[in-house]
């Protein structure tokens, strides 16, 4: 997606305005060439009037440092053993990046302050170990981060948290984050690293619903990137708590937050909190959409092109397959009462989200609404995914007489020579 692309991008104005984002940002992807690009899109953000809190990690930078320093970090993420000298490592490596952000922020003309908002007491003693300066989330200073939002000052976080006597913690990014988005009630919880996402046996994961991918870390966590885990382990934490989408991506892709955010497709993993996904039947505002959507198969001679005027004609028969209120699939059902069969058409989905099952929840929702009509007998015509129809569907080859005669005339004009596929219907 570009930028630019201000109708894609002006759609989900209303639904985003006044929203909180938290944004985690690796300490990795702000010393990465991209950085200044991300920058300009948080830029882009904020003048959509969405509210933005800003968390950082310092990992990498740690390590720098302490190779720096001739010492060897006893803790980089967060989650391990934090000594005092360890401690002095992060606070150091955090505030330079703090200082590194707060400039870029600046050049883009956005107003940020570094807060204390995380109020933190020590990890303690787990398994016998004592994680002495290792601090988790108490709780989150709302009011104190709520007041600089609705001035619009970006809060920006680092990985540290502060008890009431004073003392320093070194905390987690990920799970500052998950706390931040929970009790800010956020819209949306981004971890932007150097991962795509979050993937399972090879295969990228574009979405997944936090029960799932629960159920993944609990019984098959070893399938999870290391480098992703905790991110994977804090969006579960964030959708229940009742974040309801948490996405995880890579920010040393240009325009991969915009991408992610604002297109159908999205880059990398979004986990969601609750059943985003609904078949609806189309509406004349929606015609655009589904030509939109199918242009390339149309192209491609897969799917026979269709005009608005087409469409329009005989609108109550298309259905649309939405993801977060996103088109990503169509079918429609054509009915001949007099033969008593309908005729499965215009079924698409879209690349980024073939596989996942979608195409089969289309035919099984036409199956239904043919079964509510009293038809017998679904027919469908495919020049290149009969075999999808035969193997994934249920259909059965058949013939041109198997065609009501309307149907037939039509067929034998368009010289697509498709095979027929027939469906009994019980």
């Amino acid at each position: 997606m570009k930028p630019t692309d201000l109708r894609g991008i002006l759609r989900y104005i209303p639904r985003f305005r006044d929203k909180i984002f938290v944004i985690a940002v690796d300490g990795a992807i702000i010393t990465d060439d991209n950085f200044p690009n991300l920058l300009l899109d948080l830029a882009v953000l904020r003048s959509l009037s969405i509210r933005i809190v800003l968390v950082h990690g310092a990992a990498e930078q740690i390590r720098n440092l302490g190779a720096e320093w001739g010492m060897t970090p006893s803790n980089l993420d967060g989650t391990g053993i934090t000594d005092p000298e360890t401690l002095k490592l992060a606070l150091t490596a955090a505030n330079r990046l703090t200082h590194e952000i707060l400039e870029g922020l600046a050049i883009n003309d956005m107003r940020a302050a570094c807060t204390n908002a995380v109020i933190a007491h020590p990890l303690g003693i787990i398994g016998g170990v004592d994680h002495q300066l290792t601090g988790k989330v108490e709780r989150i200073d709302v009011d104190f981060l709520q007041s600089l939002l609705t001035q619009d000052i970006v809060p920006v976080i680092p990985p540290l948290g502060f008890d009431g006597d004073g003392r320093t913690y070194r905390v987690n990014s990920d799970a500052i984050a998950s706390a931040l988005a929970e009790q800010l009630r956020a819209s949306k919880l981004i971890f932007l690293g150097s991962a795509d996402g979050l993937t399972s046996q090879g295969r990228l994961l574009r979405q997944v619903p936090a029960f799932e991918l629960k159920q993944l870390l609990n019984h098959r966590q070893t399938e999870i990137a290391p480098d992703v885990a905790s991110k994977a382990r804090w969006a579960v934490s964030a959708c229940e708590a009742g974040v309801h989408r948490v996405h995880i991506i890579n920010g040393r892709i240009d325009e991969a937050l915009l991408t992610e955010l604002f297109s159908n497709d999205g880059v990398g993993t979004m986990v969601y909190a609750n059943e985003y996904q609904q078949i609806r039947k189309a509406l004349k505002k929606d015609i655009r959409s589904l030509i939109l959507l199918t242009k390339n198969s149309v192209a491609s001679a897969e799917l026979v092109k269709r005009t608005r005027a087409d469409i329009e004609r005989r609108m109550g028969d298309y259905y649309l397959f939405e993801i977060d209120r996103n088109p990503v699939g169509c079918v429609a059902l054509h009915s001949y009462p007099e033969q008593n069969k309908g005729e499965l058409a215009f079924l698409f989905v879209a690349p980024s989200h073939e596989n996942l099952g979608i195409g089969s929840k289309l035919v099984k929702f036409v199956e239904e609404k043919a079964r509510e009509q009293g038809m017998a007998e679904l027919f469908t015509l495919s020049t290149q995914a009969f075999t999808w129809f035969q193997s994934k569907a249920g259909f059965a080859e058949g013939g041109v007489n198997d065609l009501p005669p309307s149907r037939r005339e039509r067929y034998e004009a368009s010289a697509r020579h498709s095979k027929v596929l027939i469906k009994k219907l019980r």
